[in-house]
């Protein structure tokens, strides 16, 4: 993170956007992104073009080469009466050649040879110029961005400025994916024709090129055929978006452009609302969020059904990198912006992005709302490369998650009891995530000390009761005053539904991942022991019993079977004992 941030080069690929709402996480992440895709291609196109001034010396110097030898100096006599002649004046070697092919017939060029070394020197010396000056005097740029119409477009391109100093193009609210694959297609192909030309140089320069082999080759030669270091040289095709513009009416467009295959990139900066057009409620907020168009009343309790997980539906695409992250754990965020760039396959990054106007929080608190959503699994991380394997525990990982053992996380809570300092460890639940944010205010109450009473039950352990043990019992959080005095607060049933939700979610990610293999071995293992324990004591009893071995096999069997197995160790002498008296 300091590296790129320090990095002037890669941080001011990315400037203005002042339009931008004061702490705008949006405004964060797309900064961060650009600068990582600066510090990717920089280093990439400097030892590029070391390489092309490398092809081009050594075929500038092939067909010097070619030409002198078409001169016939073994007549040193020749030579040196050519050279006498002209001491007086300069010598040139087009005057020498021709003297020499005056004197003596020299063996002519190879024209088509040479029309095509001196056109693909000029394709290498075209491209070097892309790189360095090209039309706009900068040189190629790093990245092109198709921009949904949002909060991205409207602070990004606010007059005179554009932050973006790359080929930006803003379309219709829903097709940025859409459009982001033609422009691909066409991007590829003016980047397979500077590799075609690099690989015909290299060919020809090692005295391996055949013209009736490489050329069909060369003719259908597109990205799909791209080595992965030529792979790492061109400039992404990133499609930018807010929720609506992927979530919603642009969902379908970004499901296509998944399935395609297409490697382009996409940057979802998720809000939970419509922030550009007013907050309006949409498929990715959570549970009992109050919004527009998912108001609190009397009927309706904010936003009634449960967030769309845009990271799921695409890993369910099976060829698509997906990282979900957030401005709280930056190492992750950026080493998955890395991985996902530099797969040969879509990539999509669903980040995290505090809206301070819509969630009702200080502009300073981007980052700490941020932590607090992933804190409390209301926002869990992970990252899912196909490329790791073909099952999904092997593809999916989920590292960068706080207490990943534990069902919510802990933390101390501080608060002052009778002019004492106290602390108490609290479970960090969604509601303690939503009771900081106004978008979440409505379903909280206060309760005064003197009504606290035995039928309220700390939320964590609330929503462990089945739902015929809930009845009169009220849930609550823990929280302090602005004296440091502890405070119970009251749960309403929406952020109920919305912590389980999550917890579903979270339970849902460790299985998918693997994560839950431990205590199923420990069930196995028991079984096991179990089973052994069965057969040595039955055994044991058919010697004793002779005939009505069967009948006592199968009461032994349910006999041992009801008891539970602490230890592999000494469990069979204590069964058997057990069993013994009968």
């Amino acid at each position: 993170m300091e590296t790129i941030l320090l990095n002037k080069d890669a941080y001011l690929s990315f400037a203005s956007g002042d339009g931008a709402c004061l702490g705008c996480s949006e405004k964060s992440v797309v900064h961060i992104f650009t600068a990582t895709v600066e510090s990717l291609m920089q280093p990439r196109i400097e030892k590029h073009l070391a390489y092309l001034d490398e092809l081009i010396a050594k075929l500038e110097k092939l067909v010097q080469q070619k030409l002198i030898s078409t001169l016939d100096v073994s007549d040193t006599d020749t030579l040196t009466r050519i050279v006498q002649e002209s001491y007086t004046s300069d010598l040139k070697v087009s005057d020498l050649a021709h003297k020499l092919d005056r004197e003596k017939e020299t063996s002519p060029v190879d024209q088509d040879w040479l029309m095509d070394i001196t056109r693909i020197l000029a394709k290498l010396k075209n491209l070097k110029w892309k790189y360095t000056q090209g039309t706009t005097g900068k040189g190629r740029s790093s990245m092109g961005m198709c921009n949904s119409t949002g909060c991205t477009s409207v602070w990004g391109s606010t007059y005179p400025f554009n932050p973006y100093p790359f080929p930006w193009t803003n379309h219709l609210f829903q097709d940025s994916t859409s459009i982001a694959m033609g422009i691909f297609e066409g991007h590829m192909s003016k980047m397979a024709d500077g590799f075609k030309a690099i690989r015909k140089a290299e060919l020809v320069i090692n005295g391996q090129y055949q013209p009736a082999t490489h050329d069909p080759i060369f003719t259908y030669f597109t990205w799909e055929q791209f080595t992965d270091e030529e792979w790492l040289l061109c400039p992404p095709v990133v499609a930018l978006g807010g929720d609506g513009a992927m979530y919603d009416i642009g969902f379908q467009n970004l499901s296509r452009m998944m399935a395609s295959g297409k490697p382009i990139k996409v940057v979802v900066v998720d809000t939970q609302v419509y922030s550009n057009t007013g907050g309006q409620a949409c498929t990715s907020g959570f549970i009992g969020q109050v919004s527009d168009m998912a108001q609190y009343g009397k009927v309706w309790k904010g936003k009634s059904e449960p967030r769309k997980e845009i990271g799921l539906i695409a890993m369910a695409h099976r060829n698509t990198f997906v990282l979900q992250s957030t401005l709280a754990n930056t190492s992750q965020m950026i080493e998955g912006f890395i991985d996902g760039l530099m797969a040969k396959r879509p990539a999509i990054f669903n980040i995290y992005t505090t809206c301070q106007p819509e969630h009702g929080v200080a502009d300073d608190l981007g980052v700490h709302q941020a932590k607090l959503a992933m804190e409390s699994r209301a926002y869990p991380i992970f990252q899912y490369n196909p490329a790791k394997g073909h099952k999904i525990e092997e593809c999916l990982d989920l590292s960068g998650n706080p207490a990943m053992d534990l069902l919510w996380p802990t933390y101390k809570l501080k608060y002052t009891e009778f002019g004492m300092e106290k602390t108490m460890e609290v479970a960090m639940t969604f509601a303690d995530f939503a009771l900081t944010e106004a978008r979440f205010r409505k379903h909280f109450r206060k309760v005064p000390r003197d009504a606290w009473n035995d039928n309220m039950m700390v939320l964590s352990e609330f929503i462990e009761l089945p739902d015929a043990e809930r009845e009169g019992i009220f849930p609550y959080i823990w929280t302090v005053d602005k004296k440091q005095n502890l405070v119970r607060v009251l749960v309403a049933a929406p952020i109920v539904d919305s912590c389980e939700d999550r917890k579903n979610f979270w339970f849902m990610l460790k299985e998918l991942a693997g994560l839950d293999k431990v205590e199923t071995s420990t069930v196995d293992i028991e079984d096991k022991v179990r089973k052994e324990v069965v057969g040595k004591i039955a055994q044991g009893l058919m010697q004793l019993a002779g005939g009505n071995g069967s009948a006592i096999l199968e009461l032994a069997t349910q006999e041992v079977t009801s008891l539970p197995v602490t230890a592999a160790s000494g469990a069979s002498t204590s069964n058997a004992e057990y069993m013994a008296p009968g």
